[in-house]
């Protein structure tokens, strides 16, 4: 290994601008405010995140990282009391 000399990959890494990111961050903590609001907690949470992003056109293609799934219920299994039916 020759000294001194750096990994092809150095200094390869693109920065994004402060103004960029906050154009980002400004609309999903919005629309995160308002998916708790819609849930009447006060806390934002990571599911609440991810609501946020899911439900939006433009933030969809984000990817979190360790976010997870979100899980679903279709509502067909669903019961009229809330209760979920057995098969």
């Amino acid at each position: 290994m020759a000294e001194g000399k750096a990994g092809k990959d150095s200094g390869k890494t693109k920065t994004v601008p402060c103004s960029q990111q906050a154009g980002l961050q400004f609309p999903v903590l919005e629309l995160t405010g308002y998916a708790s609001k819609d849930l009447k907690v006060k806390q934002i949470m990571l599911r609440h995140l991810q609501l946020a992003i899911r439900g939006n056109k433009e933030v969809s293609s984000l990817t979190i990282v360790g976010g997870g799934v979100i899980p679903c219920t279709h509502k067909s299994i669903i019961g009229k009391k809330g209760q979920l039916n057995t098969v």
